[in-house]
């Protein structure tokens, strides 16, 4: 026992903290992140941008936009409601936990642990909550520096035009890391719920989640297609 967690629990939250934070540095912090599906699509956010500076009525650029704002609200309002359920379920699982415990090869835990086990789910959701309304925010601010994309004029260079267009792609691509985020602590929550069985499971469902993260951002088939728009795009 290492305080009121058995050695076997305590190896699977850290190797599920360990999982979450590498493959974070991994993605934002290395040069393999521009090689991901994230770094493709940032790509296109870079053109979609030198297109809109080039463009006199921006107004459907303020549609795209505004679809995209809106997915990041419906999963902030997810986030919060499965917060509340959370919160209420503190305290008050020992029904759950008992039928949980009937079940063949679940791992009995104390009603601290599975506190424990319910915090950790909570705070994956609080995360996802901030990172999805942060996002939403940035939106509006990149709604902004749309607006605020002069118009060519005489007076004004063409090095004007695309750096402001490149500035606005890279608050578009902070926005959209922060979804990524959040969406991204919805597989790890479900991950999570594993815990509730057995800790062995915990690290299994954490292996799994990861691999299929990083089949989505290194060899999907979206990928291929996007940076073959981006190969396209850049000729």
């Amino acid at each position: 026992m290492i305080g009121f967690m058995t050695e076997l629990d305590f190896a699977a939250i850290c190797f599920f903290l360990a999982a979450l934070g590498l493959y974070r540095i991994v993605l934002h912090r290395t040069r393999l992140g521009d090689a991901s599906l994230v770094g493709a699509v940032q790509a296109q956010r870079v053109v979609w941008m030198q297109n809109m500076a080039r463009r006199e009525n921006r107004m459907i650029d303020a549609v795209l936009l505004s679809s995209l704002s809106q997915g990041n609200a419906f999963f902030a309002s997810t986030s919060a409601i499965a917060i509340g359920g959370l919160a209420a379920s503190v305290g008050s699982g020992e029904k759950v936990q008992t039928m949980l415990e009937r079940l063949p090869y679940v791992a009995p835990s104390s009603s601290l642990m599975w506190e424990v086990k319910l915090l950790l789910i909570m705070s994956v959701f609080i995360y996802a909550f901030f990172k999805f309304a942060w996002g939403f925010r940035l939106s509006h601010y990149t709604a902004i520096m749309i607006g605020a994309t002069p118009m060519p004029a005489p007076d004004i260079s063409q090095q004007q035009v695309v750096a402001h267009a490149r500035r606005t792609a890279r608050l578009i691509g902070l926005a959209a890391e922060h979804t990524n985020s959040g969406l991204r602590s919805f597989y790890h929550a479900i991950a999570a719920i594993a815990w509730f069985f057995h800790p062995l499971l915990f690290i299994l469902a954490t292996a799994w989640v990861m691999l299929i993260l990083i089949r989505r951002d290194y060899f999907s088939r979206s990928r291929k297609v996007i940076l073959g728009a981006a190969d396209t795009a850049l000729v």
